[in-house]
């Protein structure tokens, strides 16, 4: 059960509205995350600002972006980012074969190099204490650039602040999330728990 609710949208300030159409129309649904951020507008403003910074002018390929999201969130334990990622993996064309077998990217040939060393950052990343080694950094110098590193470790400090948020709150899951989470990951032990939604 959630920890503090998601306010109702009518009662937020009207200098969010912006920043809440933006992201409802970039991921199909507005997240509880911001509803519940919202008591503090100017943190929901500063949150959006480095979401947007983050998550866009990116060369990296977004489904890439959402698969190495959800293997952060899927290393730290939450379930809220493990719906929302995988969704946002699916709506960004992901693989559908790829997205099933992403537990077993190291070894899984629907898998390039490339994406197996970018995930297994985000896996040692997402880990308390972080575990990622100075071979995985060589190896991601492999294959991506610099700005592409940046760009890769952005994401999985966006969702390491994601993570802890959503995790301690315990949000709610949205109805699309929730539904893809259900269908794709439940049989692979996942359960919404505390993230459940009482509406």
């Amino acid at each position: 059960m959630t920890r503090l609710p998601p306010l109702d949208r009518e009662s937020i300030p009207k200098e969010l509205e912006p920043v809440f159409s933006m992201v409802e129309s970039a991921m199909g649904f507005l997240p509880n995350s911001l509803l519940i951020m919202a008591r503090r507008p100017g943190l929901v403003q500063a949150f959006a600002g480095l979401a947007a910074t983050v998550n866009l002018n990116t060369d990296l390929p977004r489904d890439l972006s959402s698969m190495i999201a959800f293997v952060c969130s899927y290393a730290s334990g939450c379930v809220y980012c493990q719906a929302h990622t995988h969704h946002s993996a699916h709506r960004a064309g992901a693989d559908e074969e790829k997205l099933a077998a992403i537990w077993d990217y190291e070894t899984n040939p629907l898998f390039t190099d490339a994406e197996r060393a970018a995930l297994r950052v985000a896996q040692s990343a997402g880990q308390n204490p972080n575990a990622v080694t100075d071979e995985d950094f060589r190896q991601l110098h492999d294959f991506y650039s610099e700005e592409q590193i940046l760009q890769i470790v952005a994401i999985i400090s966006l969702f390491g602040f994601l993570n802890r948020w959503n995790d301690t709150l315990g949000t709610p899951l949205e109805a699309d999330p929730l539904q893809h989470a259900t269908r794709t990951l439940a049989p692979r032990n996942w359960a919404a728990g505390k993230h459940q939604s009482s509406q």
